[in-house]
């Protein structure tokens, strides 16, 4: 495997940080008056700082380049598959690995540089985790194809850990790794194969933008793209999954690849989606210096593939340190079948709480499960909305959730999941300004 890091400080306004030799550590985090203090490095707090407790704790845990951890598995499996795909004339891989960047990004590389809209919801307080203003926790790790891009990588794999404030239960987590790839290839490179090619070209002017294609690119140059690609991910699902999986392709929109599909694959009697892609926008390389290049990238996430191939019911458990759990994936192979089993099944607990939401404030869900996140931790194992009441007659909104405790290594008391719900409702109740029942 080709490894390519160097160090590089990349300046962002007031903000400088390293994006390359991302520290190994694991608790390296604090709080202090007005600033964080996040992997070694410093950072202003303002009112858009949401990161909790729970969130600092698995900053640096890098699961998916952890020896024999599951994802660190799935991961190599992905690598080595481009490797044997995508090399030069003399047999060297093409696809350079990026496996260790920060995680901690601008909002420019977060958003702006990939035509995200100002007012896309993905923006939102209630769904990133923020620094400050002007700095997250990605939430992709599409985040850093621009800047890749802009030092003259065309062919790339990232690999990291990102964040997004979301709901509680068995397949959802605020800390996931994706995998993200671009190719960027030239006009000789996209018509190398196809016979009296000299009139053909990658662009257009005055064209029109079609569910096909941009308006700039000609839709011979995206059919090729579009083919070399969808046959690369069908081989790769093929790889991971059976010869004979069965694929469809579905059609999508993400705001920096069209035109954009989700490959699917039906697995267990129902069809899973596996991962999103498209021919990246050409405004994205065009602002990234490589204009006269056509691209293509996709992005899948590592948890979803390994609860599958592995049959791991629970997207906790890949946070584990039970040895119980690590010692099943301890094999050199990373094509290694295995279907994991159950360490043990603890009872849940399961708890209502009510209150009503504050007046003439703002409130999201998402507020309410990171605060049981950082009093509960891994002890949770779902929350759910029950209910939605209205007042008839003050119109005021109350919400019922049920929070199922279970632990993953052993039983939980009573006492002490009695003591856990007391402390989230005490916290709901002074950081959301809610009213509990």
């Amino acid at each position: 495997m080709i490894l390519q890091r160097c160090m590089m400080n990349i300046y962002f306004g007031r903000y400088s940080k390293k994006i390359f030799g991302r520290t190994f550590c694991t608790a390296s985090q604090a709080v202090k008056n007005n600033e964080i203090t996040l992997l070694g490095d410093r950072f202003l707090k303002d009112n858009w700082t949401n990161i909790g407790e729970n969130i600092f704790s698995k900053l640096g845990r890098n699961l998916h380049i952890s020896p024999y951890h599951p994802l660190s598995h799935i991961r190599q499996r992905i690598i080595n598959y481009f490797h044997m795909q995508f090399y030069n004339r003399i047999g060297n891989p093409i696809f350079s690995v990026y496996d260790n960047l920060s995680p901690i990004v601008t909002v420019t590389q977060n958003f702006d540089s990939l035509l995200v809209p100002k007012d896309h919801p993905s923006r939102k307080k209630s769904d990133c985790y923020y620094v400050n203003q002007n700095i997250v926790l990605r939430s992709h790790t599409t985040a850093h194809q621009s800047e890749l891009i802009s030092m003259g990588l065309n062919n790339f794999i990232v690999v990291g850990d990102v964040y997004r404030r979301d709901e509680i239960d068995s397949t959802h987590y605020p800390v996931f790794h994706q995998v993200d790839a671009v190719r960027l290839c030239t006009a000789e490179e996209v018509f190398q194969n196809v016979n009296d090619s000299d009139g053909l070209r990658l662009f257009e002017h005055r064209g029109i933008e079609t569910d096909e294609k941009q308006a700039c690119h000609t839709l011979e140059s995206v059919k090729l793209m579009e083919h070399e690609l969808k046959n690369t991910l069908m081989g790769l699902a093929q790889m991971l999954f059976e010869s004979d999986i069965q694929c469809k392709w579905v059609q999508q929109y993400f705001p920096f690849t069209h035109p954009s599909w989700e490959l699917e694959v039906f697995y267990k009697d129902r069809w899973i989606e596996v991962l999103g892609c498209g021919i990246m926008r050409q405004e994205i390389l065009q602002n990234s210096g490589v204009g006269e290049r056509i691209g293509w990238a996709f992005g899948l996430g590592l948890e979803r593939l390994a609860m599958c191939l592995y049959d791991i019911p629970n997207i906790r458990l890949f946070w584990s340190k039970d040895t119980g759990f690590l010692n099943q994936f301890k094999f050199e192979d990373p094509n290694t079948t295995l279907k994991y089993k159950a360490i043990s099944i603890y009872p849940q607990c399961k708890n209502d709480i009510s209150f009503w939401l504050p007046e003439n404030e703002s409130y999201s869900s998402n507020d309410f499960y990171d605060i049981v996140r950082d009093i509960g931790g891994d002890r949770v194992e779902q929350v759910i909305l029950k209910d939605e009441f209205t007042h008839p007659e003050t119109k005021k909104l109350s919400h019922c959730y049920t929070i199922v405790y279970r632990h993953m290594e052993r039983t939980l008391s009573k006492r002490e999941v009695n003591n856990i719900h007391d402390q989230i409702a005490k916290l709901a109740a002074k950081k959301l300004h809610v009213t509990v029942r």
